[in-house]
């Protein structure tokens, strides 16, 4: 059973700093291409940055030079490490794997900038 579970999400300030992670199970982590998208209320689903297997990271024009993905293959782990976030950044943050045609989803973790 392949399981993706995100955490780290909560409540920070305009300007402050979240690192969110992604545990990955019942796949094998390093042959995935890894993403984080986010989902606002009454907005689509975006993506926000992805690490290939290749360690290529493209980012998204809006999180660039303030976001850092991650991954360590050891443990399974993804990461995104967030600097000054902004309020339009509220959303559900989502893990992703992606291998050839098939993919997975992880449950989201709730990330609310507000002061």
């Amino acid at each position: 059973q392949v399981r993706l579970v995100e955490s780290g999400g909560g409540l920070v300030q305009p300007g402050g700093s979240l690192r969110l992670s992604c545990v990955a199970s019942g796949i094998t982590f390093n042959m995935y291409d890894m993403s984080w998208y986010r989902q606002a209320p009454g907005k689509q689903r975006e993506l926000v940055a992805t690490i290939t297997t290749s360690q290529s990271t493209p980012y998204a024009d809006s999180v660039r030079g303030r976001f850092i993905i991650s991954r360590d293959n050891a443990k399974s782990t993804l990461y995104l490490h967030m600097d000054d976030l902004k309020p339009e950044e509220t959303a559900v943050y989502y893990c992703n794997a992606v291998w050839g045609i098939g993919g997975y989803w992880g449950q989201g973790t709730q990330v609310t900038v507000s002061s």
